[in-house]
């Protein structure tokens, strides 16, 4: 075992990347060629190297920079004191905060994820034991995943943005084809599905008018059976009245459904009028909307994420929250590499209940930052790693590729309403679409 004493913060690295990302569609626009994460080393006074890895820009980036200032010199167990000093150095941050897009724009549940994550992958390389241990223990060796569809244009991100690869087949393939209606929709499923083993499968929406996108959803049930689980996400465009008239056309056909509706009043007025349970990574997505969450009864299914909750503690500590107030838990996704997916199998090995499959871009991204190559799925589901801490290392060179994207691109920060915009000019984001 290591010794203890020297686990003090002596440096922190951070290298902001652009990974190649598909031109999918969402309700706030279209992806970028690229997506921006922000890989974050912690090196020790004795050379332990913790690492994580968080959705980028600018902002948090230069948030990371001030938090680096503010942790040297601190003990990697004293996570309390560092929240602290981040707190009474940032201040307190505002539900308001995470904004209207369908990703989280708070600064300080990033920085502090970020921190956290590296901090217990030392402490896991010190002590010799995995980061899955350090939250309590495995409940499973394995965790299960969702197939993650889009809507999308024809092209595969970055240097392919709208061009195709002649000579690919299976996912690779589909990775690059055109889907835009019901029948690209379950090709996509199939070929996702047969290259990763999915068991579950989960529908972006928010695009289309509702019947289109309906279709799509009843054509992947009748095209997968009734025994594979199927979700869908509007991502909260629809307004009350619509999200009751569509929701009732596949409430035989989903699993559960996830943020029709903008705002815990309007999700709860819509659960009373459906059978099927309602999900949210919108509408409840910090500790001081509990409260309003539990009077209201806006949901069923909370849905996670360690980077936007604080990390991979507050998201224990939120498990038994929904344990104590008969809220089931699963995890919400971002445009992420292996740092974040094994992050991910951690927490969710370590839940004592998993009821649903968890979501993931990671099908959809090319690149990796660790060595070794892509985590691997199997049936739909991915091992915990071994090795103390995360059990994944950085791959200095693809780090480095990486970030030369990052400056080549000059993208600094999300904004799919303008990437949306060089297809659609004058296009709008709007709150509530239809």
């Amino acid at each position: 075992m290591q010794n203890l004493s020297g686990l003090k913060i002596r440096e922190i690295h951070i290298t902001p990347i652009a990974i190649v990302d598909p031109p999918l569609l969402n309700a706030a626009g279209l992806h970028a060629p690229y997506a921006l994460r922000t890989i974050i080393e912690l090196i020790t006074d004795d050379n332990i190297s913790g690492i994580s890895e968080i959705p980028g820009n600018v902002e948090i980036n230069s948030a990371l920079e001030s938090a680096g200032d503010l942790i040297e010199g601190k003990d990697v167990f004293h996570l309390n004191n560092i929240r602290q000093a981040l707190d009474n150095y940032f201040g307190k941050e505002s539900v308001s905060k995470r904004g209207e897009t369908p990703w989280d724009q708070r600064k300080l549940v990033h920085v502090f994820s970020a921190i956290e994550v590296a901090c217990l992958d030392i402490i896991g390389k010190a002590v010799g034991r995995s980061v899955v241990d350090l939250l309590g223990g495995k409940m499973r060796d394995r965790v299960p995943f969702a197939a993650y569809l889009f809507y999308k244009h024809e092209g595969a991100g970055g240097k392919l943005e709208f061009k195709k690869e002649k000579g690919v087949k299976g996912w690779p393939a589909a990775r690059q084809k055109q889907a835009l209606d019901p029948e690209g929709i379950v090709g996509q499923a199939h070929a996702m599905c047969e290259a990763f083993g999915f068991q579950s499968i989960k529908l972006k929406g928010g695009v289309f008018e509702p019947q289109k996108e309906v279709d799509s959803v009843l054509a992947l049930r009748e095209a997968f059976g009734p025994d594979i689980p199927l979700r869908f996400d509007p991502n909260a465009v629809w307004k009350v009245e619509t999200a009751i008239q569509y929701s009732k056309q596949m409430e035989h056909a989903l699993e559960y459904l996830e943020d029709p509706v903008r705002g815990q009043e309007n999700m709860a007025k819509v659960r009373k009028k459906l059978s099927i349970p309602l999900a949210t990574n919108m509408c409840t997505t910090s500790f001081e909307d509990i409260p309003s969450s539990i009077s209201t009864g806006s949901e069923d299914i909370i849905l996670s994420d360690h980077h936007f909750w604080g990390g991979l503690r507050n998201s224990m500590e939120l498990s038994r929250v929904c344990e104590t107030f008969g809220r089931d838990l699963s995890m919400h996704s971002n445009s992420h590499l292996g740092i974040s997916l094994a992050a991910m199998v951690h927490l969710g090995a370590a839940l004592p209940h998993l009821p649903y499959a968890l979501d993931t871009h990671y099908p959809w991204q090319s690149d990796e930052v660790i060595k070794g190559g892509r985590l691997q799925f199997e049936e739909g589901s991915v091992k915990v790693p071994q090795g103390p801490g995360l059990g994944v290392e950085l791959d200095r060179e693809s780090v480095k590729l990486l970030h030369q994207n990052y400056l080549d691109c000059g993208l600094t920060e999300r904004d799919d309403q303008k990437e949306m915009q060089k297809i659609e000019p004058g296009w709008k984001f709007k709150a509530t679409r239809w």
